[in-house]
């Protein structure tokens, strides 16, 4: 218990710290929501100027910020110029669109990814080993970007899939099959995209721990004992990789996370990329202070779930803690 509190006391630190760098940041860029405004001949400097007092552009910086941890706190996160409404109303619904799209392919890309690097482990040098090899190279090397517009393409191409959005103009609203349906069609190409990019490393992991257990002493001391090869293999060596594969689970979260908001925006999936896109082009601070921070908790909470998972499957763990 006093480690999953000091490690949640670390996350909180985390954010905190990327909170501060972040905000600075954005403070220093060049430029300000205000600044088209100033290009209108129909709009005096005075009004620009005055717009800019009015919304607090003109107050030093630690106060800004001060007044965005207040406005955070009561889970606003500042106040968007481009939407003119709080930046918590417009974070909600994306940000769950994100966490559907993410959760889903991290579920499939790792149900995909052990199996397989279990099997280039049992096989090693053969040629299942290294035909898994070489369409592992092969996907990493294509950038996931890439493997969006592919799949973009290949929409717009067949007309099999939706090319964005996450349900049809007339598709029926709430929790009816047809509905349920609808999203899952919309679903498919994000998804895909996603699970093309992480799948491939996570099976080179799986692999090299697999690897690294079916060569431990006690592996081949229970081999010698003429228990059963896939028994050997899912009640010795897997738990012993396990440790490796939870650990990296926290980064496999935070790779997915950074993934998604491309893929979003390629893919028109209303989630947390086209609206932190957006932002970035109209300078609203504000918005994009509040996606940089979500997806730091998203890491942070990843972490702290490997963390967990792998205190309460490691006993060694649990004695030291």
């Amino acid at each position: 218990m006093w480690r999953f509190a000091r490690r949640t006391v670390y996350g909180i630190l985390i954010v905190a710290t990327v909170s501060v760098f972040t905000f600075v940041l954005l403070s220093a860029a060049p430029g300000n929501f205000f600044d088209e405004l100033r290009l209108n001949p129909q709009i005096s400097p005075e009004t620009v100027k005055a717009l800019a007092i009015q919304y607090g552009l003109d107050r030093p910086l630690p106060v800004r910020y001060e007044h965005w941890i207040m406005s955070a706190a009561r889970g606003e996160f500042g106040y968007s110029l481009s939407y003119r409404c709080a930046v918590g109303s417009l974070l909600w619904w994306r940000a769950r669109n994100t966490l559907l799209l993410a959760g889903l392919a991290t579920l499939l890309a790792w149900a995909i990814a052990v199996p397989w690097g279990v099997l280039e482990a049992l096989h090693r040098g053969g040629w299942v080993d290294r035909v898994g090899g070489i369409a592992t190279t092969i996907l990493i090397t294509i950038p996931e970007v890439l493997i969006a517009l592919l799949l973009l393409l290949f929409a717009a191409r067949t007309g099999w899939f939706p090319t964005g959005g996450m349900a049809a103009a007339n598709s029926a609203s709430g929790a009816s099959l047809k509905g349920f349906w609808d999203l899952a069609v919309h679903l498919t190409l994000p998804v895909a995209a996603l699970v093309a990019g992480l799948t491939p490393v996570l099976v080179r992991h799986v692999r090299t721990a697999m690897v690294a257990a079916l060569n431990s002493p006690f592996v081949d001391a229970a081999r010698g004992h003429g228990i059963p090869k896939w028994r050997l293999v899912y009640r010795h060596a897997f738990p012993v990789a396990a440790n490796a594969l939870i650990s990296f689970l926290g980064f496999s979260i935070g790779a997915l996370l950074s993934m998604s908001l491309l893929v979003e925006i390629v893919l028109s999936w209303p989630g947390l990329g086209p609206l932190v896109l957006e932002a970035i082009l109209a300078r609203d601070v504000h918005v994009v202070m509040a996606v940089v921070m979500l997806s730091s908790v998203f890491l942070v909470t990843g972490n702290l779930l490997a963390d967990t998972l792998l205190y309460c499957s490691d006993p060694r763990i649990r004695a030291i803690a």
